[in-house]
């Protein structure tokens, strides 16, 4: 999440006092051996109560962005996060019984899935680093069992527990932030740095050179997406794998769908296999795998005209203006120097999440940065983006994923956006008409 609201901000904001962020990075960890070796009971319940309010604050605002949508099966998990959220906070702050137990199999589970999921998919695709997830999948089971066992830590204090976790893990990446901006060149971007560099999706990272271009397009930037079932011949349909994964078509094969990002006149990122590879539900486990056995050949299609006519339109395309064409032409000429395939490493996805990265680093710069920061930090859409791009990195981009993430950053950066405030009167005005006042407000 600090990495994302860095990259959106931009390093320009921040070079000049990267040792603020070091500094703010060592109170962070030092807050956190604090609380975790010898917190006293007025910390103690700071703290706890402090966790509770940022629950209950972004079941709020997930809140109202529930009431802000008009239909789609997506308001309906926006309840259910907004619900799940605000509940989780008023056990925390106030319970009604002791929930010690209750709390404690809360953050277990959570550390188990985490943990399991991390180790499974790890082991599945096999890319490069894949040991280090699967040992953070290790420690983070080892967690779950020292909460849930309380040994050595008993559960009334569990709460500060995960929060100096937080806060240590917060403050070291602040450090290391800090650290690298003082060294980092103006030209070369954030996606350069070694914090991005984890599955060598960021090599490519753009460093700007002057060609007289704008920094701002005329045009939008567009991301299509072609997700696995709408992509497929007679999909059967299975929730959540067809939706993220894979689709199985009429005829047993699998499609896994497809995203491409299109800056008109003249750029369309799009990458494809050289030959078309049908792949039936037997082979495909073995298809996942990051390895160079699965590398192949792959082409850059020329553009969403074609692509439309030799397959079928796109279920869904997202809209960015507030975005750096520049940054996006320089990512896009170091990416096709290599016309390398890999389903799970090097996919069409893949190379979207990239460019959107790379092009909307600094879309939120501001004289103001710190303000922003904070700001940033209180929006639960950053917290949605990170969580997916975290998804994404300890798997593999897919369309599905793609799909949700230009969405949740389109939210984040552009500006056409209904505030907060306007959604939430419209709210109060519609609740204080009556039946009869809302049908003459709005005749059919």
């Amino acid at each position: 999440m600090l990495k994302l609201a860095f990259l959106l901000i931009g390093a320009e904001s921040f070079r000049a006092r990267w040792y603020v962020i070091a500094v703010l990075g060592g109170v962070f960890v030092t807050l956190a051996v604090l609380l975790a070796i010898d917190a006293s009971d007025g910390v103690t319940v700071a703290t706890q109560e402090a966790l509770g309010l940022i629950f209950v604050i972004n079941g709020l605002l997930a809140l109202l962005v529930f009431l802000g949508r008009t239909g789609g099966a997506i308001r309906y998990l926006l309840f259910l996060k907004a619900a799940a959220l605000l509940l989780v906070g008023i056990l925390i702050i106030q319970p009604p019984v002791s929930t010690e137990w209750a709390l404690a199999g809360l953050f277990g589970l959570a550390f188990i899935l985490d943990g399991l999921c991390r180790i499974a998919t790890a082991l599945v695709v096999r890319f490069a680093g894949w040991r280090t997830m699967i040992a953070i999948g290790a420690i983070e089971l080892a967690i779950a069992g020292l909460i849930l066992t309380q040994w050595p830590i008993p559960h009334n204090r569990n709460i500060p527990f995960c929060i100096s976790m937080l806060l240590a893990l917060s403050g070291w990446l602040l450090f290391r932030i800090g650290l690298m901006f003082r060294t980092l060149e103006s030209e070369a971007a954030i996606l350069s740095l070694p914090l991005f560099g984890g599955r060598g999706w960021y090599d490519n990272a753009p460093v700007l050179v002057e060609t007289g271009e704008s920094a701002t397009s005329e045009h939008p930037m567009i991301v299509h997406v072609w997700t696995p079932v709408g992509s497929a011949y007679a999909a059967e349909r299975r929730l959540v794998v067809d939706r993220y994964i894979a689709a199985l078509d009429g005829h047993g094969v699998i499609s896994t769908g497809h995203a491409a990002l299109e800056m008109p006149p003249d750029l369309y990122i799009s990458h494809y296999p050289a030959m078309e590879v049908e792949r039936s539900s037997e082979d495909f486990i073995g298809s996942l795998r990051a390895a160079g056995e699965n590398d192949v050949e792959g082409r850059f299609q020329p553009s969403y005209q074609y692509e439309s006519e030799w397959w079928c339109p796109a279920d869904a395309n997202v809209e960015f203006r507030n975005f750096n064409p520049r940054r996006l032409r320089a990512l896009w000429a170091g990416y096709k120097q290599d016309n390398t395939y890999n389903l799970t490493n090097r996919n069409c996805s893949v190379v979207v999440a990239q460019a959107l990265d790379a092009a909307l680093e600094g879309a939120m710069a501001t004289r103001f940065p710190w303000l922003r920061l904070l700001v940033l930090l209180t929006n639960p859409d950053i917290w949605v983006a990170a969580m997916i791009r975290s998804r994404a990195n300890s798997a593999t981009w897919t369309p599905g994923l793609v799909l949700d993430y230009a969405r949740t950053m389109a939210r984040i950066v552009e500006k056409g956006e209904v505030p907060w405030g306007q959604r939430l009167r419209g709210f109060l005005k519609r609740s204080r008409l009556g039946p009869a006042d809302v049908n003459a407000a709005h005749p059919v």
